[in-house]
Parts: C-alpha cells; structure tokens; sequence
C-alpha cells in the first residue's frame, strides 16, 4: 500500500510537523506500508493552465504523480484568512477530475485559532468528494495553543492523531478488500 502525505503549504512549519508525526505513526504501525511526504515548500510547482498532469514536466510531473499513484492520501493544510492555500488548491487544480477515486483520503488542519474548525467540511471535504475520493470522515484539527518549539504538546492531539492514522489504513484495507472481491466476481 502506498501512503502519500501531503503538506499543503509552502510557508510555515506546523502542518509539516503534524504531518511527520502522521508518517511516523504509520510508519511505526504498518512497517509494511510504503509511505512519501510531499512537502509543497521543497517542490517548484507550477500554476494550473488546464493541461493534462501528464503535459507537465519537472516538480510539477512528479508531485501530480506521486499524488495519482497513491493509494492513501494523507492532506495536511494549514487555513489562511479562513481558507485553503492557493498552494494546496493548485495541486487540485492540476489533477484531473477523478484523481482520487479509489483512493482513501485523510486530512490534518492547522489553524491559528478555533474559529475556523468548520473550514475543512465546508471547503475540503467537497473538493475531495468532488475528485472522487473515500474520505476519513474524521480530520484532525490542530490550534497553535498545540504547538510548542515546533512540536505537537497536546495529548489529547496526539491521541487523534495516532486515531486517525488507525483509521485511515483500516478503510483503505477494507476498501482494498472490497475492490478485490469485486473482481473476483468476474470470470475473466
């Protein structure tokens, strides 16, 4: 099973370190899991402009693949000015339509403040059913009140967050599973 875990956002250090704790976690977990961390900072990606994620070349070809041969996606976004970043809505944008169908999907928010714990339904979960992905119903939501000296000090974060990732490998085998006994249902 291959595990890709995306930081959405190219400027800050909060979302990555969630998502390395994620990655860590699984890692620990499901030795046997094949797990990438996308961090969007460390890649040149460009704009959109409406061609084929193949028709790319360069950060850009490899990050949309790496995102197309996952079989789990685990999103981490920060929410700036009560919304997504254009970094992490780009790479959507450079996907095509049915990007994640087949594909399980979890998420990690960081956000410097409670206020925008509804973000993640109201944007991210459409766009993500929209490209036909099975989403973990449940996210992480992470304050900055969690952070300290780069690290994640709330417990009770760190217990959902192990949750999450628990979750999000037991749906993607159970869709596997699902997947396979279809077919096998064929005579061919």
């Amino acid at each position: 099973m291959k595990v890709v875990f995306l930081s959405g956002s190219i400027v800050g250090s909060k979302t990555k370190t969630a998502i390395n704790y994620a990655k860590t976690k699984l890692m620990d977990a499901y030795p046997e899991a094949e797990a990438e961390l996308l961090d969007l900072a460390e890649y040149d990606v460009q704009f959109s402009d409406g061609r084929h994620y193949l028709d790319y070349n360069g950060d850009t070809k490899y990050v949309t693949e790496t995102l197309m041969g996952a079989d789990v996606l685990v999103i981490g976004t920060p929410i700036f000015q009560a919304s997504l970043p254009g970094t992490l809505k780009n790479v959507f944008d450079l996907l095509p339509v049915n990007a994640f169908r087949d594909k399980v999907v979890s998420m990690i928010v960081t956000a410097g403040s409670a206020k925008h714990y509804l973000i993640p339904e109201q944007q991210l979960k459409p766009i993500l059913a929209y490209m036909k992905a099975q989403i973990v119903q449940t996210y992480v939501f992470i304050e900055e009140i969690d952070f300290q000296h780069k690290e994640i000090v709330n417990d009770d974060v760190l217990f959902r967050m192990d949750r999450l990732v628990e979750d999000t490998i037991v749906l993607a085998e159970t869709y596997q599973n699902i997947k396979k006994a279809k077919e096998e249902a064929y005579d061919f």
